[in-house]
């Protein structure tokens, strides 16, 4: 059963994960390993040199799908980037991977048209997540650590990102709908596998896209504005 409310800094981080799994998710993210006993979640994040007000930030928000009212210093940019950064190694060093994989053995290896099919869309998409993802790792964390060392640029701001930011967890659905509409699969429990992972990972790119929408940005564009930078 989930727990109703916000969570908060002396609740129990095994209560945390106990009642909401998919915050294991989270806490790779942002670093933090098991085996913490029954220390409380500011204890732990403290332990694990990550910011307590950020670490709740995400976690309640994910789990209340409230959008915070931000304020100067409410979270840390730094933790922020690492959390996203990490983000992108889980989707495209492992679950994007292991994905591709057992698609490749549910869709017969490839050995019919509509199997090769399914493998090459699911390749471009692969390819977008991961152009995707490198323009952040390379143009807007760079940014952003600029701003944080207090470095001024006139040639960028983070707007031009919220711009341009696409959801690229929307082709995933097309593959989604493509398996279950024409693959005529004999064997349904490693297809149906597979398609369980699909639909979870849609999910989590999902609240990945949202939270560089509705935390990510509003924290830099207070941090542009506390550096002086025009919107």
């Amino acid at each position: 059963m989930y727990k109703l409310g916000k969570y908060k800094e002396s609740d129990k981080m095994y209560d945390l994960i106990c009642e909401n799994y998919q915050m294991l998710l989270v806490l790779s993210r942002f670093g933090i390993a098991l085996g913490f006993g029954e220390k409380g979640i500011g204890e732990v994040c403290r332990e694990s040199g990550v910011d307590v007000q950020t670490f709740l930030t995400v976690v309640n928000m994910l789990l209340d799908d409230e959008v915070p009212s931000l304020q100067e210093n409410q979270v840390s940019v730094p933790a922020l980037v690492t959390y996203l950064h990490n983000s992108h190694s889980y989707f495209l060093d492992f679950r994007l991977p292991a994905i591709r994989e057992k698609l490749f053995e549910a869709t017969d290896s490839g050995a019919t048209d509509v199997s090769v099919a399914i493998m090459r869309f699911f390749d471009e998409y692969e390819a977008e997540v991961r152009k995707h993802m490198r323009y952040e790792e390379t143009t807007v964390f760079p940014y952003v650590n600029s701003l944080l060392a207090g470095i001024r640029t006139s040639t960028y701001n983070i707007s031009v990102f919220r711009k341009q930011h696409n959801q690229v967890e929307a082709k995933l659905a097309e593959l989604k709908n493509i398996i279950i509409k024409y693959y005529p699969a004999t064997g349904s429990h490693q297809l149906n596998s597979v398609l369980f992972d699909i639909f979870s990972c849609e999910q989590d790119l999902w609240s990945h896209n949202r939270i560089e929408n509705e935390l990510f940005v509003p924290a830099i564009l207070l941090l542009e504005n506390k550096n002086g930078i025009d919107q």
